[in-house]
């Protein structure tokens, strides 16, 4: 490898190692330094047997790649160092003679399970909101109508009949016909496309609490806002929507009596829809109710799917949708006591400037 290939090594977020032939380390990136809490200058020389308690499945894979000439990725590598087991996997590419390092050269590359795990997570979040958008558009579509023709003829045999207590019947199907056009109309709205403006994140959490304080007033909703977030660009309605199918989901899940935690931050080096981005916004709705559970935890987003009787099953269903069409991810962590949803949403470095979403943050 040239120098000029290494420097570029620098700046990847992946963790990077070359070692020669007899596995002797000669450069790590600055991303590798922190991973193994190394100093190059300090382990250039050094066998990786010297910085690791057990290498032998990291030799086995690199002898796998010099054997087959190829690349060769380990999923499942634990490695030892100072102390601390490592779960990582590791990409292990033969590479071409460099002048100061003798005989074949291994390039190493290392990721944690677990962010493999989030970015594998991501891309079927993404790939099941696609599939459920679909699949609603769909069925809203075929709904609808012989739905009207129910109505018409509901309407016309209203008209027609002498007896009045014959007339609540009529009036029975007439309004379920409603409330079942409302309901399709409701599936049918993810569709349309956003319609980006700059939006103050805490503006569309303040309408969110206004409205379910005044659902549920025995709710207490806290927040922890960070006031020197960026504006974000999007579509204000829907992502108050978003966010209210949220935190109404938690205020139904207790009850109508518990607390819910409101709070925002901003993330770092985070891959939304297969996208880098150096800054996304963090959105977190927590609340101290029963928990997720198990056996809907990964069907939660999908149409018509409820933990609770008498639930839709559609309101995560369409914030996954309108979270999607902004490019960004909600996932949740949840156990008995504690239930945390969070969206992630990209900002655009471009239109932010000195553009502040601030609101006080508050305790209650």
């Amino acid at each position: 490898m040239t120098p000029t290939a290494l420097t570029g090594l620098e700046l990847l977020a992946a963790a990077v190692v070359l070692v020669d032939q007899k596995l002797i380390v000669h450069y790590m990136n600055p991303s590798a330094e922190n991973l193994f809490e190394l100093n190059i200058k300090n382990v250039a020389g050094l066998a990786l047997a010297d910085l690791f308690d057990d290498t032998a499945a990291l030799s086995a894979a690199i002898n796998y790649a010099r054997d087959h000439n190829c690349s060769n990725t380990e999923h499942a590598l634990e490695l030892g160092i100072a102390g601390r087991k490592l779960h990582l996997s590791c990409t292990v590419t033969p590479v071409g003679l460099e002048e100061h390092i003798s005989g074949e050269n291994f390039l190493m590359e290392f990721q944690h399970t677990e962010q493999q795990l989030k970015i594998a997570r991501e891309e079927r979040l993404l790939d099941q909101s696609r599939a459920n958008r679909e699949l609603i558009r769909n069925l809203a579509h075929e709904i609808k109508n012989p739905l009207g023709g129910i109505r018409g003829a509901a309407q016309l045999l209203d008209r027609e009949l002498e007896r009045p207590n014959l007339h609540e019947y009529t009036q029975v199907i007439i309004k379920e016909a409603d409330r079942l056009q409302q309901l399709m109309d409701r599936l049918l709205t993810p569709h349309r496309l956003p319609q980006p403006a700059l939006v103050n994140i805490h503006e569309v959490l303040e309408r969110v609490r206004s409205v379910i304080l005044a659902e549920y007033p025995d709710i207490v909703i806290r927040r922890d806002y960070d006031t020197s977030l960026p504006l974000l660009k999007g579509d204000k309605e829907q992502l108050i929507q978003a966010a209210l199918n949220i935190v109404r989901n938690a205020a139904q899940a207790l009850t109508g009596r518990g607390e819910i935690r409101l709070g925002t931050r901003i993330a770092r080096q985070v891959t939304l829809a297969r996208k880098r981005y150096r800054h996304a916004l963090a959105l977190t709705v927590c609340d101290n109710g029963p928990g997720i559970a198990d056996e809907i935890r990964e069907r939660i987003f999908y149409p018509l799917v409820s933990g609770r009787d008498g639930g839709s099953g559609l309101g995560l269903t369409l914030a996954q949708n309108f979270i999607s069409q902004h490019l960004g991810t909600i996932t949740f962590e949840s156990e008995p006591g504690s239930t945390c949803f969070t969206i992630l949403l990209p900002v655009d470095e471009s239109v932010n400037g000195t553009h502040r979403g601030g609101i006080a943050r508050n305790a209650s």
